[in-house]
């Protein structure tokens, strides 16, 4: 059997893990909202209609931020048609998803469901059909004690305290010919820019996040986020960046690399942000909002309704994950956690039904998909430092991406509690792989917990709503320590983590 070895060093440190990595999404799109976090009619339904059951999972799954309300759906909407009387609301053509938004929830129910998920509000505001006056209505809505028109008028609607945001979205993926209000890279920059800077007026503590490439396929990739940071630099903090993968022509080894393409999109765009920052003479460093990420098919599950109809809350973009999706996310957040010096915050594109790891029944049971558990895992346990990982490993040949590690890890350390975790993948359709853990630097480590998830008899298994565990994470009987090294074998098409207790 082949091997690979990590060796892991306390001082070998990269940027503290920042919970922020470990966001979501929820768009007004397909049954994202009604019928995933919205649905009165289901028995575990509160006061405003969300189901208590999503909201559990989410708490498991370790959700830290929910970027909303969109997406391609936030370049059309008038957020003003959320807010008082439910049923005095109108109703809208949606023309991102071709479907009708009853506006049933709006601002002030997304933000009471963020407090009861415990989770981060991240807004988006409309620079689509919209633009700086629109924003700064919002944002004072959200933000300002009260005294003035909004304020006053969210607390009419029944919200006395501020929902008091920080992070916003200047718009989505405006780079997009798809996009509503479409712009030019210069158009979109001054733009941005000049909401921006009038939102610091209102609120100079806001953290702003500029609109970057919403691939690094696009045609204008690198050439959008030097124009767009040329115009905001000075008035944001972040720049997004946006990427899906899906396996091709049955090319599973190709599809196992993707977290290459991710660590040079974000290689990419670090080095764009930083040439505009020399060239302005400026001292502070633009980081990256990686919000929105995820394996979606898209061209396996529809994205839009027929033509001749607007129904609310269609079956969208309802994606079934199977052990190789789920390996390739546990392998995307590595990517995320080893960039952390630079990716401080990233949303998992989306929450519930539409490409998610949580999937509902209108009125009925839930489920985890299998993509549910690295993420779920990781969160929980990525904690303290990220570590660099030393990593000699195997390699293959794929179509995509020629030589390609087998292995691929990071690890993250606690130096408070001693806690010590690798995350590690092997990207080897066939062949089991034995991971050696050099842990010498920190006197030793004992084995805490050892857990893959892998099917070797059927990588395309996939979890229903009848059976959800058995392709869960299961225990490494393979893990044991031999001095100062711990052994692990890997299986073929696998997503593993190890906890270890320093000394």
């Amino acid at each position: 059997m082949r091997t690979a070895s990590l060796t892991l060093d306390p001082a070998f440190t990269v940027s503290p893990v920042h919970r922020r990595t470990f966001g979501s999404f929820v768009e007004h799109l397909g049954r994202c909202v009604y019928t995933g976090i919205h649905d009165p009619e289901h028995p575990t339904a509160d006061e405003d209609g969300f189901r208590k059951d999503v909201i559990e999972l989410t708490a498991e799954l370790g959700v830290s931020t929910v970027r909303y309300p969109g997406g391609n759906f936030v370049s059309g909407y008038r957020w003003e048609d959320g807010i008082g009387p439910v049923d005095q609301r109108p109703a809208r053509l949606d023309l991102a998803w071709h479907s009708t938004e009853p506006n049933t929830v709006g601002v002030d129910e997304f933000m009471r469901w963020t407090r009861r998920a415990g989770v981060e509000p991240m807004m988006a505001v409309n620079l689509g059909t919209r633009g700086v006056q629109e924003a700064l209505d919002l944002l004072e809505y959200c933000n300002v004690e009260g005294g003035t028109y909004w304020s006053d008028l969210r607390r009419a609607n029944g919200t006395e305290a501020p929902h008091d945001v920080r992070m916003w979205c200047l718009g989505n993926e405006m780079d997009g010919p798809w996009q509503i209000g479409h712009k030019t890279a210069h158009e979109y920059g001054r733009l941005a820019a000049e909401t921006a800077r009038a939102m610091r007026m209102i609120d100079p503590r806001l953290e702003l996040v500029a609109c970057g490439s919403s691939s690094s396929a696009m045609p204008t990739f690198g050439e959008w986020e030097a124009t767009v940071l040329a115009e905001t630099y000075e008035f944001v903090d972040f720049v997004s960046a946006h990427a899906y993968y899906f396996e091709t022509d049955g090319d599973l080894a190709s599809f196992l690399g993707s977290a290459i393409n991710m660590d040079h999109f974000i290689e990419d765009v670090v080095a764009t942000a930083d040439a505009v920052r020399a060239a302005k003479g400026l001292s502070k460093r633009i980081h990256i909002s990686f919000d929105e990420w995820n394996v979606w098919y898209q061209h396996a599950t529809p994205s839009v309704p027929p033509k001749d109809s607007w129904p609310v809350a269609p079956v969208l973009l309802e994606d079934h994950y199977n052990v190789a999706d789920a390996v390739v996310v546990g392998n995307l957040l590595i990517s995320l956690l080893r960039h952390s010096d630079r990716v401080q915050a990233a949303s998992l594109a989306q929450l519930v039904n539409v490409i998610a790891p949580i999937m509902t029944e209108p009125g009925g049971r839930i489920w985890r998909q299998t993509t549910f558990h690295p993420f779920a895992l990781t969160s929980k346990h990525a904690v303290g430092e990220v570590l660099r990982v030393e990593l000699a490993t195997p390699a293959h040949d794929t179509a995509k991406f020629g030589e390609t590690p087998l292995v691929d890890a990071v690890a993250t350390h606690d130096a408070e509690t001693g806690a010590l975790a690798v995350f590690a993948v092997n990207r080897s359709l066939t062949e089991p792989l034995v991971v050696a853990v050099d842990t010498r630097a920190f006197g030793g480590a004992e084995v805490v917990e050892a857990v893959t998830l892998a099917n070797p008899e059927d990588p395309y298994a996939r979890s229903t709503v009848d059976d959800d565990a058995s392709l869960a994470p299961r225990e490494n009987a393979t893990a044991r320590r031999d001095g100062d090294v711990v052994h692990v074998e890997l299986p073929p098409v696998s997503w593993t983590m190890l906890r270890l207790a320093t000394r």
